[in-house]
């Protein structure tokens, strides 16, 4: 993949995540800064989403660890077990936001 490509896919999960967040009405600030993406919940707690351009990766940094992702098969998917990115994600935000949420 050209970096190009793996920019335009990093993009299209920001803004896949910020979308999701809006709809399911979860109480998270998101904020972007360059190629990370901050969401900090009620109780001060975080989940950190960074593209790693050199690796092609996308990571997540959260209370439970820290996680790399990357593109197989046509999906996002953990680089040590297999897990796919939108799932961990949703399971990771509903921890720590304490509401229901699912991509």
């Amino acid at each position: 993949m050209t970096e190009s490509e793996f920019l335009a896919l990093a993009e299209a999960i920001f803004e896949r995540i910020q979308s999701q967040l809006d709809e399911q009405g979860v109480d998270a600030d998101c904020n972007i800064n360059g190629a990370v993406m901050e969401l900090e919940f009620d109780d001060g707690s975080k989940i950190i989403v960074n593209r790693h351009t050199p690796n092609q990766e996308m990571w997540i940094a959260a209370r439970s660890g820290g996680f790399h992702f990357g593109w197989r098969d046509g999906r996002w998917k953990n680089t040590r077990d297999g897990r796919e990115f939108f799932e961990h994600l949703g399971e990771l935000i509903a921890q720590q936001s304490g509401e229901a949420f699912h991509f």
